[in-house]
Parts: structure tokens; C-alpha cells; sequence
């Protein structure tokens, strides 16, 4: 079956950067467009970016020019780098076998918390 695992999530000051990971399993990852959500308490999911089965890529405007997707297809993986971060991008990160920006697949990972805060 299909499994999506989230790794590299913590706490982080302002102005910090974490890599987040998403190794996949049961699945012709290569083919998958994927994605990344995230939410916050209280607040809805909401799509943070994607990346084609080609490499091409999207990002929601509150992140665009500080986070950047990529993968690595060779090892099953989607990347979601995090820089300059800001404490309102404080929430439960999850990848997804999205199709486009915005759209849901299936398939969950698990979360991991990533925590911005002085």
C-alpha cells in the first residue's frame, strides 16, 4: 500500500530554515505529482506548494521566494526547503499526492510539526 512519511519538522527561530522530507513507498513515485499542506490550529489546510512528475513547480504567495520544493526520484523523495521562516508558518506539515496546486490526493503522510518561535 501506499505510505507517506514526513521527517525533518521541530522548533526554529525566526529567520530559520528546516528541510522537510517526504519519503514515499508502494507507489511509482517518478509518475506522482505531490505536494505539501500544512495546518495551523484553529485555522483550515492550506496548500503550501507542489511539484509536477516533471519538476515544475507552485507555491502559495505566502511562501513564495523563501520556501522551494524539489524531489529526488531516485530515492522516492519530496523536499520542501524553508528558509527565512516566519512564526505564522508554525503548523503540522503534510505531503500529498496532490495533482496541482491546491488539489488532494489520496494519500497522507503522517505530519511533522514544524514550530517557528523565539
Amino acid at each position: 500500500q501506499v505510505q507517506l512519511v514526513e521527517s525533518g519538522g521541530g522548533l526554529v527561530q525566526p529567520g530559520g530554515s528546516l528541510r522537510l522530507s517526504c519519503a514515499a513507498s508502494g507507489m511509482s513515485f517518478s509518475r506522482y505529482a505531490m505536494g505539501w499542506y500544512r495546518q495551523a490550529p484553529g485555522k483550515q489546510r492550506e496548500a503550501v506548494s507542489a511539484i509536477t512528475s516533471g519538476g515544475s513547480t507552485s507555491y502559495a504567495d505566502s511562501v513564495k521566494g523563501r520556501f522551494t520544493i524539489s524531489r529526488d526520484n531516485a530515492k522516492n523523495t519530496v523536499y520542501l526547503q524553508m528558509n527565512s521562516l516566519k512564526p505564522e508558518d508554525t503548523a503540522v506539515y503534510y505531503c500529498n499526492d496532490s495533482p496541482g496546486f491546491g488539489r488532494v490526493g489520496p494519500y497522507w503522510g503522517q505530519g511533522t510539526q514544524v514550530t517557528v518561535s523565539s
